[in-house]
C-alpha cells in the first residue's frame, strides 16, 4: 500500500484552519471552538478566555462566562496529564474515563496513605462519609468554595491531614479526590475570571447527569484519540501519548481503534491521521494570532519543529515544557507577547515575517489590548522572554 505524504506546509494549512485561525474560519460558538481543539487548558484560567477569545468572530469575553456557568456547555475538569481542562460535555466525559479515572484513583490511594499517616483507622471509610456529607452540602447551599464549605462539615475539616509543607483540613483534600471523581465539579471562581479559586458545585446538580454514562477505558480513549487526531492530526505516536499522558500500550490501542492510517511526514517521520482525512485542505490564507500560554495550539505536539525554529524553543518554552504567549503566523510561531502593567500589548518577532504581517501582528496587539480593557493579569507560565518584553522599550 502506498502511504500518502503530508508537508509541513499542509500540516501548517491545516493548523490554522482547524484551529480557527484565520479570519474566514473564526467563529463566536464558543462551544464549537472549544470541541475543535478538543479541550482549552484552564491551569491558567486567563488561557480558556483568550484562546477562544482569538479564534472568534467578534471577541467577546462574556460569551465564554456563559458557556461556563449559564448554559453549561463547557465543564472544566481535570484530565490529560493532571492539567485543568474545559470541555465540551461530551469530550468532557471521554476525557474522564479515558484519562482522569487515572488520576483519581492514584489520589485516593495517595490520600489513604496521608490518612493513615494522620491516624485515621479506616481511611475508605472515612472518605465514603467526608463525600455524602460534602455533597449534602453543596445539594442543599451550593456552589461553595472550599473555605465555606469546611464549616459546613466540621467532623470532615476537623481530620488534620498530613503533606509535605504541614496539613490540610480534611474536607479539602476530600474535595479534590471527589474533583477526580467527577462528583464535584468547578462552578464560578470567587473573583473575577482571571481568578483561579473555584466554587465547587455537585456534578448532577451543576449539569444534568454529571459527566454522563459510564464508558469502558479502551472506548473512551479510542474516542479522545479520534478528537485529537481530528484537531491535531497528523501527529506521531509520540505527539499523541505525551499529549494524553497514556502508556505505551493504551496510546498504542487507541491508536489501532480509531483506524487512524500512516502518512509520511517531512523529515522522514511517520505520522497519523483518520481514514476520512487524507486529502490536503485548501491554502486558508494569511492568518495572524496573539495566542496566550498554554494555548492548545502551542501545547497541541511533542515535536514542533515544523511550526517553530528549534532555536527559538528556548524563548518561549520554559524548561518543563510549558508555552508561553505566542506569535501564530500563518501556521508557524514568529515570536512572542505580554500584557504590560500599563495595558499594552508587546511584542517581540523572532522571523521575518513581512510588512503586511507585521501591521496584522500590531493590530491584533491592539485588538487584545482593547479587549482586555482594565484588566491586568500575570501568566502562570511565563516564556523566558517575558522578562525582557516587560522591560520595555
Amino acid at each position: 500500500m502506498t502511504v500518502r505524504s503530508l508537508s509541513d506546509e499542509q500540516r501548517r494549512a491545516r493548523l490554522v484552519t482547524r484551529h480557527r485561525l484565520a479570519p474566514t474560519h473564526r467563529t463566536d460558538d464558543v462551544v464549537a471552538i472549544t470541541d475543535g481543539l478538543v479541550g482549552l487548558h484552564s491551569t491558567d484560567p486567563v488561557t480558556v478566555y483568550l484562546s477562544a477569545a482569538a479564534r472568534m468572530a467578534s471577541p467577546d469575553l462574556g460569551a465564554v462566562d456563559r458557556a461556563l456557568y449559564e448554559d453549561r456547555t463547557l465543564l472544566r475538569h481535570h484530565a490529560m496529564r493532571r492539567t485543568l481542562w474545559v470541555f465540551g460535555r461530551e469530550t468532557a466525559r471521554l476525557a474522564h474515563h479515558a484519562a482522569t479515572a487515572d488520576v483519581a484513583a492514584v489520589q485516593r490511594r495517595k490520600l489513604f496513605a496521608q490518612l493513615t499517616a494522620g491516624g485515621v483507622a479506616d481511611p475508605p471509610a472515612w472518605l465514603e462519609k467526608a463525600r455524602s456529607a460534602i455533597s449534602d452540602v453543596l445539594r442543599d447551599g451550593g456552589p461553595l468554595p472550599a473555605r465555606e464549605v469546611g464549616p459546613r462539615v466540621p467532623d470532615v475539616a476537623a481530620t488534620e491531614i498530613p503533606i509535605e509543607r504541614g496539613v490540610h483540613p480534611g474536607h479539602t483534600r476530600a474535595l479534590l479526590v471527589m474533583g477526580f471523581d467527577g462528583q464535584v465539579l468547578r462552578a464560578r471562581p470567587t473573583g473575577s475570571w482571571i481568578n483561579g479559586q473555584y466554587r465547587w458545585a455537585d456534578a448532577e446538580d451543576w449539569v444534568p447527569g454529571g459527566l454522563g454514562p459510564e464508558l469502558s477505558r479502551r472506548e473512551a480513549a479510542e474516542g479522545l484519540a479520534r478528537a485529537y487526531l481530528r484537531a491535531f492530526g497528523p501527529a506521531t505516536r509520540d505527539d499523541l501519548r505525551w499529549w494524553a499522558g497514556w502508556t505505551v500500550a493504551t496510546m498504542t490501542a487507541a491508536l489501532a481503534d480509531t483506524g487512524a492510517v500512516e502518512v509520511a511526514l517531512d523529515g522522514g517521520t511517520t505520522g497519523f491521521v483518520l481514514p476520512d482525512d487524507v486529502d490536503d485542505v485548501p491554502d486558508p490564507g494569511p492568518s495572524v494570532a496573539l495566542l496566550p500560554g498554554l494555548d492548545p495550539t502551542t501545547m497541541g505536539w511533542k515535536a514542533r519543529d515544523w511550526h517553530l525554529d528549534p532555536a527559538h524553543v528556548s524563548e518561549l518554552f520554559d524548561r518543563n515544557g510549558n508555552g508561553g504567549p505566542a506569535i501564530w503566523v500563518d501556521g508557524q510561531i514568529a515570536g512572542g507577547w505580554v500584557q504590560r502593567p500599563d495595558g499594552e500589548i508587546a511584542v517581540r518577532l523572532l522571523a521575518d515575517i513581512g510588512s503586511a504581517a507585521r501591521d496584522a501582528v500590531d493590530a491584533a496587539a491592539h485588538e487584545l489590548s482593547t479587549l482586555l480593557g482594565d484588566v491586568r493579569f500575570s501568566v502562570r507560565f511565563p516564556a523566558p522572554m517575558q522578562p525582557a518584553l516587560l522591560a520595555g522599550p
